[in-house]
């Protein structure tokens, strides 16, 4: 299994971030392998023609994909960890932009398959990649991006307060599907062979992304990330699990909050699940507050709210109704609402 070795001190220092290449990436794979990601639909018809008729127009670009996109694998080059001057997916790119063909190609044959293609050994093979995945950013992330970057800082806050509460095992053996704390500064991250590594006093990011497995990352020595699943939050989004009944007695919003603080959440989590504005949600919070539904606490600068056993209480009640209750073709469910994600 692969284990990264890591100091107390790298450890205490290490730190979420937001990355809009690291997004990137993960729309990337999305539209080559024709996956859906968590909460959004497949990608869209018209994104799917641009993506392959960009491939087309570049073979040099279509052949790298064919030789980069292999299972479990991905070229370092292309997804460096974001650096903390890093602001914006411009100032990630320049970093694919600026890495030398022959780096990028030695990279590729380390892959696990086929040999490099001998086409790919071009002098600007590193500009066309970033090229292409400035298209990506442009055509499939960039008009969603701020929706994106509040759901992702949302997640933040959430394994920050879990941190906090549970300490780091129980935030990252939950993280990802095969990485668990191991104790004794040792960090499974996946259940691949392959040798430990010390992290020395590399810095140690954590991003969210709408990956439904994630990856590693590095630039060694310096950097190292690893890429999650943004945990539950992503995966609410457009999905109408509200039982009817509870509907029908709260409300649609009040009832959607009360469902969704199954686990501490902040308004900025709420607004970005529900789609409604900062007013709203706070105003439903307060009802929910003073009927003893909720209760809040503060988690660093942040406030976090969650169900009370009451609250827990009725949401269980009406969920477990409805799961026996067959209401027949011809009943009344009321009006379908409107999705605010569609």
């Amino acid at each position: 299994m692969g284990v990264w070795r890591i100091g107390t001190d790298t450890l205490a220092q290490s730190r979420f971030t937001v990355s809009a290449l690291t997004e990137t990436l993960a729309s990337f794979h999305a539209l080559e392998k024709r996956r859906t990601v968590p909460g959004r639909r497949l990608p869209t018809a018209a994104q799917t023609a641009g993506y392959r008729a960009r491939l087309a127009a570049d073979p040099v670009v279509a052949s790298f994909v064919r030789t980069a996109l292999r299972r479990n694998w991905i070229p370092d080059f292309m997804s460096p960890p974001p650096r903390p001057e890093d602001r914006t997916f411009h100032d990630e790119i320049r970093w694919v932009r600026q890495t030398p063909a022959a780096v990028a190609l030695a990279e590729l044959a380390t892959a696990p398959g086929e040999a490099v293609p001998p086409e790919l050994a071009v002098p600007d093979l590193s500009i066309r990649v970033a090229d292409l995945l400035h298209w990506v950013w442009s055509h499939t992330v960039r008009p969603d991006w701020p929706n994106r970057r509040r759901v992702f800082e949302a997640d933040i806050v959430a394994r920050t307060h879990q941190i906090s509460t549970g300490g780091w095992a129980a935030a990252l053996s939950g993280m990802r599907q095969g990485m668990r704390w191991l104790g004794d500064g040792r960090l499974q991250i996946n259940t691949h062979d392959h040798p430990p590594r010390d992290l020395g006093d590399a810095q140690l990011l954590f991003i969210p992304s709408t990956t439904p497995r994630g990856w590693v990352a590095w630039d060694q020595p310096q950097r190292y990330a690893v890429v999650y699943p943004c945990a539950g939050l992503l995966c609410d989004i457009g999905q109408d699990t509200v039982p009817h009944a509870l509907k029908a007695l709260l409300g649609p919003v009040r009832a959607g909050v009360l469902s969704q603080l199954d686990t501490p959440k902040s308004t900025t989590q709420l607004v970005a699940l529900n789609g409604y504005g900062l007013g709203t949600v706070g105003r439903h919070l307060k009802v929910l507050l003073d009927a003893r539904l909720v209760r809040r606490r503060r988690s660093g600068r942040s406030v976090l709210y969650y169900r009370t056993p009451a609250g827990n209480q009725l949401v269980g009640v009406q969920s477990t109704a409805e799961l026996f209750t067959d209401p027949g073709p011809t009943a009344d469910r009321g009006r379908p609402e409107r999705s605010k994600h569609q």
